[in-house]
């Protein structure tokens, strides 16, 4: 077991950072999703010892997080989402210096500092002053630095914060290539369902401290139904009313888009579609099936969470 939580619960004050949470993780590639303040910064530093629970246990390797959080950190790379570059330095210097912080020798962590520049695409800016670096580049170094001394799992808090177009798809290679190829368990938090949904398998949504959603992301598409998307003209509400009647679920979308799903997963006769535009006055102008993606997931989820 990679992860292993149980009942955690942890406070600020009066605030509520995590509520009765039990989790399981087997490994792989896992997103780590929820809106601000839902507690996913909060779950990780729990997970490095870096905040202690009110109350419950959690573990690492099966490491306890708060009598072993020296032994979880050295098998653990973590690329916070705060800016934590000493000025000064050039790249090579911090990257090997985090090694050194991880316990390798210094020669150890000089040679494999340049090993992973290279590898986030940072070799030919090695020697400059990180404080130089653009956002882009320094979520790059930081990457670096969280690699520096082969971890088994990698710890990501918003990786792609500040990126652009290009260098954030880069980034999502790069974690994608980590997880698949050199087979480095990762737990990517982000508030960017995309990035999620193109670099993980698996995914944890939490809201208000508590796990709202847990699991593959193509079993969670499949347990959803099958979706349509259909645009009408005519009284929305009436089309909209019968639909439900047939048990679908519905969502209205800008320009009199709707968003169906049937609740029983099976793929429906387009013509009941158009029937029932004729039955309640409306017109059909579009009809589509679509695939569901992780937002529609992560939507509803919240949605429930919410009511």
């Amino acid at each position: 077991m990679l992860i292993e939580i149980n009942n955690v619960s942890l406070f600020f004050g009066t605030i509520v950072a995590l509520d009765n949470l039990s989790l399981e993780v087997q490994g792989g590639a896992v997103g780590l999703l929820g809106p601000n303040g839902a507690g996913k910064s909060t779950l990780i530093k729990t997970l490095l010892g870096f905040l202690k629970p009110n109350k419950g246990s959690a573990s690492v390797f099966g490491l306890d997080v708060e009598k072993d959080p020296l032994a979880i950190r050295r098998q653990v790379g973590y690329m916070p989402e705060d800016e934590c570059l000493l000025p000064g330095m050039n790249a090579v210097q911090l990257v090997s210096y985090a090694g050194e912080l991880c316990g390798m020798p210094k020669r150890d962590a000089l040679q494999r500092s340049h090993e992973v520049l290279y590898y986030v695409g940072l070799d030919e800016e090695r020697y400059r002053i990180v404080g130089e670096y653009s956002v882009g580049m320094k979520q790059r170094v930081k990457l670096a630095q969280a690699l520096i001394h082969d971890p088994k799992l990698l710890l990501l808090d918003e990786p792609t914060n500040g990126m652009d177009t290009t260098g954030r798809e880069e980034m999502l290679e790069l974690v994608k290539d980590i997880a698949m190829d050199k087979g480095i368990n990762v737990i990517l938090s982000s508030h960017l369902l995309p990035d999620v949904e193109f670099a993980c398998d698996e995914i944890i949504a939490l809201s208000h401290g508590s796990v709202v959603a847990h699991g593959q992301i193509e079993a969670l598409k499949k347990n959803k139904g099958q979706a349509y998307d259909l645009r009408i003209v005519g009284d929305t509400d009436t089309y909209i009313a019968a639909l439900e009647r047939h048990n679908y679920q519905v969502e209205l979308r800008p320009n009199k888009h709707l968003r169906v799903t049937s609740e029983n997963g099976e793929r429906a006769n387009t013509q009941f579609f158009f029937k029932l535009a004729y039955d309640t006055g409306v017109q059909l102008r579009q009809l589509r099936e679509v695939k569901h993606s992780l937002e529609d997931i992560f939507a509803e989820v919240m949605s429930v969470d919410s009511q």
